[in-house]
């Protein structure tokens, strides 16, 4: 997992230092960063938001009349908890990288513009921490470690908005899974039963406040 996370990082910074070379009038690398707050929507468990965050590179291009182009790549880690049969909750982290083409429209020039597209995730294992491993998840019998291994590649939809100069801006988004993150586990029969014979079903959705600075 990690040499796919460099690979990508390498792609992506290669394709964005030829586009600022081609074009450095219409073209803007922007490195981002900031917090998020992360959700998992399933019936399958009680579930809680947690905080996280991510950053990462971005390319913004002219595209034509009032619309740009958005691509790059940002890191992300996402937090969120589950109810446990016990009185703490379990503390699950989801991190990876995600790769993103985005339409933009620009409501007032190089100022205000709202963003939206589709995202490609590649994550790895959840995480948690070892003293939660063994806890049951509420209202099953599956332990905190039996659904780690979620779907590594997944898809979102992302829509937001930004606000103010051309150097430093504000950014605020939405993004939600369209895929099934847990969809992996459904191939796994032994926890298909732990789980009262139900298929696993969850989507991710987070909300995204960074600070991007266009170079």
């Amino acid at each position: 997992m990690k040499k796919l996370f460099i690979n990508l990082a390498l792609l992506v910074s290669s394709s964005m230092a030829i586009a600022q070379y081609n074009d450095r009038d219409g073209n803007r690398i922007g490195i981002s960063g900031g917090v998020s707050q992360c959700s998992l929507f399933t019936s399958n468990f009680t579930s809680k938001p947690g905080t996280g965050y991510a950053g990462g590179l971005s390319v913004r291009g002219n595209y034509y009349n009032n619309w740009s182009m958005i691509y790059g790549m940002q890191f992300f880690v996402n937090n969120f908890s589950l109810a446990s049969s016990l009185k703490n909750d379990i503390n699950y982290s989801l991190s990876g990288v995600q790769i993103r083409l985005l339409m933009s429209y620009n409501i007032i020039q190089d100022h205000i513009s709202v963003d939206f597209g589709p995202v490609l995730q590649v994550n790895g294992k959840m995480a948690l921490n070892g003293s939660d491993e063994n806890k049951t998840i509420g209202g099953t019998l599956l332990k905190a470690n039996d659904i780690v291994d979620v779907s590594k590649i997944n898809g979102n939809a992302y829509i937001g908005i930004s606000a103010g100069t051309k150097v430093v801006r504000a950014l605020i988004f939405y993004q939600y899974g369209f895929t099934n993150v847990l969809g992996n586990l459904n191939h796994q029969d032994n926890l298909s039963l732990l789980n009262g014979n139900k298929t696993f079903k969850g989507n991710i959705g987070s909300i995204n406040g960074q600070l991007i600075i266009n170079l």
